[in-house]
């Protein structure tokens, strides 16, 4: 099946981020984190991870700053309530991610991570995670989606940006 937005990933990354799937309005632009009130590309750039604010459509330029980007889902769109949970593809995932060898993973939301680990988001904190072996050390974030707003927290994201350093 044809994935929604392609893997930005390539060996050598610090980080690799996971979302649990593009969103209606990223799918439709072609473009990570694109939707209105995504706090992705700003936080990004205030926690240093980025030397500036990218623009949606810029997403490929993660790479020159050490940083790539992929989904759990990836032929299928929309809100993490919408996803067909057959869509979920945990296998490929790590496969991807043992590919490129990145030196940590971070979710973006407690939704993908809950998939990943075969857990209830309820159950999973933000910050370092458990690890998995043969696999990067592992993080949970809050959601950047503006329909998480409820549940948004700069500092997860601050403890990242200082365990992986500056590009």
């Amino acid at each position: 099946m044809r994935h929604v937005l392609p893997d930005v990933l390539r060996p050598g990354l610090r980080l690799v981020i996971c979302g649990s799937a593009a969103g209606t309005v990223s799918a439709a632009r072609g473009a990570y984190y694109a939707g209105p009130g995504n706090k992705f590309w700003h936080i990004l750039a205030v926690t240093g991870m980025i030397p500036r604010k990218l623009e949606p459509v810029e997403f490929s330029a993660v790479l020159s700053f050490g940083i790539g980007l992929t989904d759990i889902v990836k032929t299928a769109s929309g809100s993490d309530a919408s996803l067909p949970r057959e869509a979920d593809d945990v296998v490929g995932f790590m496969q991807r991610i043992r590919l490129v060898r990145p030196r940590a993973v971070a979710f973006n939301g407690k939704r993908a991570a809950a998939v990943f680990y075969g857990r209830r988001s309820r159950d999973l904190t933000y910050g370092p995670a458990g690890a998995v072996a043969d696999f990067p050390p592992v993080w949970v974030l809050p959601s950047t989606s503006g329909a998480a707003c409820g549940t948004w927290s700069v500092e997860p994201w601050q403890w990242l940006a200082a365990s992986i350093g500056s590009p």
